[in-house]
């Protein structure tokens, strides 16, 4: 395993934060917290980029803005109107297709293989998201009519997000400097959308601002750096598999922080996911 798949793994590691995170954030509505958020993951960037002499990354040919600010503010857009249309686990659990079609869609780049334990793996990693996020639920039940509407969101979602990802694997050349840029253009749009559509609601006391800032540089300010080197440089496909413990790793944090209770299906999909990451990254028997 190279040491940009790794780098990738942080990404997963720190979306697992931003439930507790979010919800610590109280009533904010979610275009300004993607606005204050974005904003503060672009403008940590664009710090790091300036103190390195490297402002110069953000220079690029109009198609890498375009997959940029395409993936990071069209995902987060699409899932917000998902959100609203459709009850959560549902859209949760369409969105995470995402991970699986990266790994479908990696056979489409150059160079790149897609061998059965790749498909094994993200299989198994989406049965264990798929029965956490249905043991959530709990007895209502799941993809009622009338929500349709709502389950296209989502699954746009996945093709945005899976889209973005295999796309930016194609722009190797564009630094991961310039995902500071990305994250300050969608932060601009998420604001209009705030002005548009939201009444504002600010943080309420210091624990939702740290939780607000703590955002900004977490699951919405350096995942986002870390995910694009990893799937520039690292294994897209190992990454699509491991992006499967998200939802569990983010559930574990829930349960510890004393906002969800263990159970038996939150020990299956570790399991499961645990199985999906070991047999996606094992390597054939010459």
């Amino acid at each position: 395993m190279n040491r940009a798949t790794l780098i990738g793994f942080v990404a997963v590691a720190l979306w697992s934060c931003l439930a507790l995170l979010t919800a610590a954030t109280g009533r904010i509505p979610p275009f300004q917290l993607a606005a204050m958020t974005f904003a503060i993951g672009g403008l940590g960037g664009l710090a790091v980029t300036a103190a390195r002499g490297r402002l110069g990354a953000l220079r690029q040919p109009p198609r890498v803005w375009a997959i940029g600010v395409g993936g990071l503010f069209g995902y987060h857009a699409v899932y917000f109107a998902a959100l609203r249309a459709a009850p959560p686990e549902e859209a949760s659990l369409i969105a995470y297709l995402w991970p699986l079609l990266i790994v479908l869609f990696s056979a489409l780049l150059p160079g790149e293989r897609l061998h059965p334990r790749h498909l094994l793996g993200a299989g198994l990693g989406f049965a264990g998201a798929a029965l956490l996020l249905v043991a959530r639920a709990g007895e209502r039940a799941l993809f009622s009519g009338g929500q349709w509407k709502g389950y296209a969101l989502a699954l746009c979602c996945a093709f945005i997000w899976s889209g973005y990802s295999i796309l930016s694997r194609t722009q190797k050349q564009a630094p991961t400097a310039a995902v500071a840029g990305f994250c300050l253009a969608t932060a601009a749009l998420a604001a209009l959308c705030w002005a548009a559509f939201e009444t504002t609601v600010w943080p309420a006391g210091a624990t939702q601002w740290a939780s607000v800032i703590g955002l900004g540089l977490g699951p919405v300010g350096l995942a986002f750096y870390v995910w694009d080197y990893g799937v520039k440089h690292g294994d897209i496909r190992l990454l699509g598999v491991a992006s499967y413990a998200a939802p569990v790793l983010s559930t574990l944090i829930l349960v510890a922080a004393g906002m969800a209770k263990p159970g038996a299906a939150l020990g299956l999909a570790c399991v499961l996911i645990a199985a999906g990451a070991f047999v996606a990254s094992r390597r054939p028997r010459v």
